[in-house]
């Protein structure tokens, strides 16, 4: 009896704002698979919609249950090629796109220490073949107009709500290479502060809206970057903030 051809799994980086940043190969790709996993479908629609890509949809986030894993894997079994998107940019990077792919690989969410002795002799299932289709980031997007050394930085997503701020904020101080961190703008200028009272001298370069109609870059010392923004109102201050401190 013939074995069935296992399906793929693209991982595909969309837009982060403007949704002219997407691939030729990352259309073409979105048009040739059976069904396109993505965090809001309502978001995703839209980019599909702007492209006239007409495609099923299945919901994957932080909080889908094992049994839609498990659908995924049958959809891969059956012979299914499959996109995987994220609201904006690649998968993967602070979102839970790697712990989909370490769940389908792993039948598990992948451990905390992922470079461990242990991690490394994990039995990986070699049958599922994940395919990255590179595009448009955020980090790449701040790092390209840095105007600084960024031939080496470290990256290190949102900084905790809660507990382990500190921790966090000492981390990007303390780094010998630039930091790209995320922020929010309810947290932005509270975490300004913490940042400030860990180096006064700290200096900033600051992406908000990258790639959208109201797009800001603001570089400056750290005292200069929370005067700007402490002015300002609410309303002008929403949309991720993308923060490079060096």
């Amino acid at each position: 009896m013939e074995n069935k051809k296992q399906g793929r799994l693209y991982i595909i980086a969309t837009p982060i704002g403007n949704l002219e940043d997407i691939t030729l190969r990352a259309l073409r790709v979105l048009r040739e698979v059976d069904l396109i996993l993505c965090e809001d479908t309502r978001v995703t629609k839209k980019l599909l919609d702007r492209y006239e890509i007409k495609k099923p949809l299945l919901s994957y986030h932080h909080h889908s249950k094992l049994s839609r894993v498990e659908k995924i894997i049958e959809h891969l079994e059956n012979g299914k090629n499959l996109a995987l998107v994220s609201d904006a940019g690649t998968p993967g990077i602070s979102d839970p796109g790697n712990e989909l792919i370490g769940k389908l690989l792993l039948g598990e969410s992948i451990p905390k220490v992922q470079l461990s002795e242990e991690f490394l002799k994990l039995n990986f299932r070699k049958d599922i073949q994940t395919v990255p289709i590179p595009g448009a980031s955020t980090i790449t997007a701040i790092a390209s107009v840095a105007g600084i050394n960024m031939s080496r930085f470290t990256f290190l997503g949102f900084p905790p709500h809660k507990k382990g701020r500190e921790t966090f904020f000492r981390e990007v101080v303390e780094s010998k290479y630039p930091v790209i961190y995320f922020e929010s703008p309810h947290r932005f200028l509270k975490n300004l502060e913490l940042l400030e009272k860990f180096k006064p001298d700290a200096k900033l370069i600051v992406g908000r809206e990258l790639t959208k109609m109201f797009e800001e870059i603001v570089r400056g010392k750290i005292g200069e970057i929370k005067e700007y923004w402490g002015k300002r109102e609410d309303k002008e201050n929403r949309g991720e903030f993308t923060i490079i401190c060096h």
